[in-house]
């Protein structure tokens, strides 16, 4: 008997002094992150192999108490096969102790190890489904309360794919073990030689090592359980507040489908793209440059961000992805990353929205004292790459094509007001179009002419038309000479020649020039004939068409006016208007 003493003791301080040192190792391993749901699946595996030989020695530290009290006289226990369970303990605690060798190898080389963590799984299956037979499912409640929580605990920690085999080849041993005991092939909970309740009495010792496992191992796991669940109820917590920030912050960077499609699909950060039909458009301020030379950088921010407020919002509600936004322009494609069957026909309408909101931006920037703008934009349908582009440290959802500079060059076509498109376009939206002229243009590196198209308006579901605004051009009582110079691309041309502005409307004006003007030129303008303060000041302009059949006199839409150069245009206008009542 004192054999069995020293042996149930060494095997109830050997697996507590393997469960004290695993979980001391897993605290300081893990101290940066105190959670178990986050650690790697090898750090939980060897928290399950602690909490396990602390169960262990639980149940050998009751054994070796009975011993000592009774010298083993308890009549309902099987010494002898006791002595056998020790010894067959040690055999599982040997393989124990190589799984926790194993799992401290593999938790820096292979941290995630499927293979490693259903073998430590099925163990535990077995082992508890183990000591279920032995101490009697029915007779003592210990084991069955402990699988119960092992199982709450497993399901908790590790993903369902590890979880659920382990109930299974619990279920399939416990069954299979009632059966065989029903059977008669095996004893009922051979470490019992009879029952330990006689005539309604339950023995004393039984209870007082029943109560002992019960109210240790089960508060331990209850536990270990409530501290899991509350870092899981606080890691939920702070994931929904950082994705809200997330969405909050990256929201102002992507498009909301962009920013969707990642958190449905991390994978979608990764590099690379695909050929897909997208619309492009492509937006910009006329004139912006030299209007930003005049402003405040105070004030350019606050006119760009008010503009930018009013267009995203229908640039949304139309189901475009802002790709970009350069400086004044905005670079929006149509089609992706969600496939819109439509897309050419909510671009149209999202064009003639937007124009026609440009009456709000302004009204806005006349009551803060900040000048007026006009917006052109070019539509083209093309196919481009979609998809991440740049590096593994920085990288942004773009499109890729010759279609995006198309766009680009479509919209270099347009003034104030306007809204160009492609042939593409025109086919893809249909017939639905309200097409208010047509030109072939030959952009810059193009080899063959290109026809745009100028669209008024869209009818079907969408049944919107850009506002219609009166030019007022009205002949000037004295004609006001003008220096001009065409601009090829962004630089100046060299050669100035003279002209004589001689009808006039707050955006436009008809100018008498020296020699013809090709169709979309555009004009840098300075007045001749007036102080040095004043004719340092330039105008930009588009050439729109010849004034009737002369040659020589063209309308110029005004792309940017400085203030003092509108004033002066007010005052020769309105100077006029009384020249012609007075008659």
């Amino acid at each position: 008997m004192e054999g069995l003493r020293l042996e149930s003791f060494m095997s109830a301080v050997i697996p507590w002094a393997l469960a004290f040192l695993i979980s001391g190792f897993l605290v300081l391993a893990n101290r940066t992150n105190r959670n178990p749901l986050e650690w790697t699946t090898v750090d939980r595996c060897l928290l399950l192999i602690a909490l396990f030989c602390f169960a262990g020695g639980i149940s050998h530290s009751v054994i070796g108490v009975s011993t000592l009290k009774t010298d083993g006289a308890v009549p309902w226990a099987d010494w002898g096969f006791t002595r056998s369970y020790l010894h067959l303990n040690r055999f599982f605690g040997m393989v124990w102790t190589g799984l926790l060798v194993v799992g401290l190898w593999l938790r820096r080389r292979v941290p995630e190890s499927r293979l490693y963590g259903h073998v430590v799984v099925q163990y535990n299956a077995v082992c508890v489904a183990g000591v279920c037979y032995l101490f009697g499912a029915v007779t003592h409640p210990g084991p069955i309360l402990l699988s119960m929580a092992v199982g709450t605990l497993l399901f908790l920690l590790f993903r369902t794919d590890l979880a659920f085999p382990w109930l299974g080849t619990f279920m399939i041993l416990n069954v299979g073990s009632a059966v065989a005991t029903w059977a008669g092939w095996i004893p009922y909970a051979p470490l019992y030689t009879r029952s330990p309740f006689k005539d309604g009495t339950i023995d004393t010792l039984y209870l007082i090592g029943t109560l002992a496992f019960v109210m240790v191992i089960f508060p331990l796991i209850l536990t270990l359980l409530a501290y899991i669940f509350a870092r899981w109820r606080d890691r939920e917590v702070k994931v929904a507040e950082m994705t809200a920030l997330l969405k909050k912050m990256f929201g102002r960077y992507l498009s909301m489908e962009v920013m969707k499609s990642i958190l449905d699909d991390p994978s979608a950060l990764e590099l690379g793209g695909e050929r897909r039909a997208v619309t492009i458009m492509m937006t910009d301020l006329r004139g912006f440059t030299a209007l930003s030379e005049r402003l405040e950088p105070e004030q350019v921010v606050q006119m760009l961000n008010g503009y930018f407020e009013v267009m995203v919002d229908i640039i949304l509600e139309y189901k475009g992805t802002i790709n970009e936004i350069i400086g004044d322009a905005l670079l929006v494609i149509f089609g992706a990353p969600q496939d819109i069957p439509d897309r050419a026909q909510r671009a149209v309408a999202c064009a003639v929205a937007m124009q026609n909101a440009m009456k709000t931006v302004n009204e806005r920037n006349r009551r803060l004292g900040l000048p007026g703008a006009d917006m052109g934009i070019g539509l083209n349908e093309a196919e481009v790459i979609v998809g991440n582009i740049g590096s593994s440290k920085r990288s942004k959802y773009g499109v890729v094509g010759s279609g995006v500079n198309m766009a680009s060059r479509i919209e270099s076509y347009t003034v104030g007001g306007q809204v160009f498109i492609s042939e593409s376009v025109r086919r893809e939206a249909g017939d639905i179009l309200r097409i208010d002229g047509q030109r072939d243009v030959l952009p810059k590196g193009a080899e063959t002419p290109l026809r745009i198209y100028e669209v008024g308006g869209i009818a079907g579901p969408y049944h919107l038309a850009l506002d219609q605004v009166s030019s007022g051009m009205i002949r000037l009582a004295r004609r006001i000479p003008v220096h001009y110079t065409l601009l090829e691309g962004k630089d100046v041309g060299e050669k100035t020649r003279r002209g004589d502005v001689v009808r006039l409307s707050g955006d436009s004006a008809e100018i008498r020039t020296e020699g013809p003007l090709k169709n979309m030129a555009n004009l840098r303008i300075k007045l001749g004939d007036v102080d040095e303060r004043l004719a340092e000041k330039a105008f930009y302009g588009k050439v729109m068409r010849p004034s009737g059949d002369s040659m020589e006199i063209f309308e110029i839409r005004f792309t940017s006016v400085p203030p003092e150069i509108h004033a002066y245009f007010q005052s020769h206008r309105q100077h006029s208007e009384l020249e012609t009542c007075s008659q």
